[in-house]
């Protein structure tokens, strides 16, 4: 069996390569590896959430979560500019390489980082992300439990998920967890869902008894 692009410490040896980020507002040459997520080409999933989403907000924090090699972290520094963008993921050969392109592509203001490296109360105007569905459902549950209530109120994540892999469960699932989600576009057995922030929860009453 192949080693997951999950694997904290990818453990294939390495055998560097470029890809292309063309899209009609930019053009990206990223540098990628073995032992990442798709590193023979963009992939499909991460284009078409590239193509579809609205432009994120143009100040705040901002994050792409399971950033791979940076594609969706540096399209957000790229067309948010004024915008403090972070991408998080496990696979530290990723993080490296992210890295490497941001600086590449004079937008190394973009932090790379493990997870447990982001200061817990900050908050994210943005989440973009083709989550790592193949970990499972409990731990993608867990995942986005995790990073989904860090939205700031107003905030809005867009996740593109394969219809086969789960996107309509999915999307079930993250509505009943609170948060108000509907399916921005559908491409090529993709789909891209936006999530809203969970709604701030009514006060009644006087609660200082």
């Amino acid at each position: 069996m192949g080693e997951h692009y999950f694997a904290s410490r990818p453990g294939a040896a390495s055998r560097l390569r470029t890809v292309d980020l063309v899209l009609p507002d930019l053009h990206l040459r990223l540098e990628t590896d073995r032992g990442v997520f798709s590193p023979d080409r963009i992939d499909p999933g991460t284009r078409i959430l590239l193509e579809t989403v609205p432009a994120p907000p143009p100040a705040g924090a901002l994050l792409d979560l399971g950033c791979g090699y940076g594609p969706i972290a540096l399209t957000l520094a790229r067309r948010a500019p004024e915008a403090q963008v972070y991408g998080v993921d496990v696979n530290e050969r990723a993080l490296e390489l992210a890295r490497r392109n941001a600086t590449a592509a004079g937008l190394d203001t973009v932090r790379f980082a493990l997870a447990d490296e982001i200061a817990p109360e900050l908050r994210f105007e943005a989440i973009w992300s083709n989550p790592p569905i193949r970990i499972g459902k409990a731990a993608l549950h867990d995942l986005l439990l995790t990073w989904l209530p860090r939205l700031t109120p107003g905030g809005r994540a867009h996740l593109v998920v394969q219809k086969h892999l789960g996107s309509d469960t999915l999307q079930r699932w993250l509505n009943e967890q609170g948060f108000p989600t509907d399916r921005l576009a559908s491409r090529s057995a993709y789909r891209v869902l936006a999530v809203a922030a969970r709604p701030e929860p009514t006060r009644t009453g006087d609660d200082t008894a």
